[in-house]
């Protein structure tokens, strides 16, 4: 499945995402997330078990909102911004065979000002989390990044990609265990800042990075964007 198409030029401006794990139902509603993008003033949103409340989420602060289900959960993944981008992509990921598992996961595939983001959370199995992440790399081009709970323990060594989130735990497992479950591997891509916040009503800590097109790719890609737009000149 191809991300998403678009005519937004690629931006070598600062561009700050945010990656959330709201904890489904029991966790941060529709007012936290507002308040968290009062404060914080993310470009892109990236959340993972949102439930349907927050599609309340325009009515509280603006922007675009597009979110996908998980099946038979009450959960999935969503995207927002303050301005408009084009509809996100469902790619379903590769699963278990074991009986008794959860369902497929999802990744949303979303492109934003000319780069493309797959907003994750993937599963516990930790060959399989790797599987999927490869599964991913394998649909995004140019400059992209993988953002969200990855569920992974140590390392995840990724060709073409590098590792830029903040370094500290994002999660407690059980009160006991502190985790780094929520990352950024990005390409093509710098990261200037980022760092981890309050969790809130969550049991994930909010990452934020402030992101830009790396000047090294940047000459080719614009050459590339010149010849796309020459090519559909032609064709008309």
């Amino acid at each position: 499945m191809p991300p998403p198409s678009s005519e937004s030029p690629v931006l070598a401006a600062k561009l700050r995402v945010i990656s959330w794990n709201l904890l489904r139902r029991v966790g941060a509603r529709a007012e936290d997330v507002a308040g968290l993008i009062r404060t914080h003033r993310p470009d892109l949103l990236l959340l993972h078990e949102p439930t349907a409340e927050i599609q309340a989420l325009p009515t509280l602060v603006g922007g675009q909102f597009h979110r996908h289900g998980m099946a038979k959960r009450i959960y999935g993944l969503a995207a927002w911004s303050p301005e408009p981008f084009d509809p996100t992509l469902a790619l379903r990921l590769p699963e278990s065979v074991i009986p008794g598992r959860v369902p497929p996961r999802l990744a949303q595939l979303v492109k934003f000002r000319g780069i493309h983001f797959a907003n994750v959370h993937l599963s516990h199995g930790q060959f399989l989390n790797r599987w999927q992440i490869f599964h991913i790399a394998e649909v995004l081009e140019g400059p992209a990044a993988i953002i969200g709970d990855f569920n992974a323990v140590g390392a995840v060594p990724l060709p073409g990609f590098r590792d830029v989130g903040p370094r500290r735990r994002t999660h407690r497992a059980g009160n006991v265990m502190a985790l780094r479950l929520d990352r950024c591997l990005a390409r093509g891509l710098a990261c200037d800042a980022s760092e981890v916040l309050e969790k809130g009503a969550s049991d994930h800590h909010p990452i934020v990075l402030d992101l830009s097109v790396s000047q090294a790719v940047l000459p080719n890609l614009l050459e590339n964007l010149i010849a796309r737009r020459r090519a559909r000149r032609q064709s008309r």
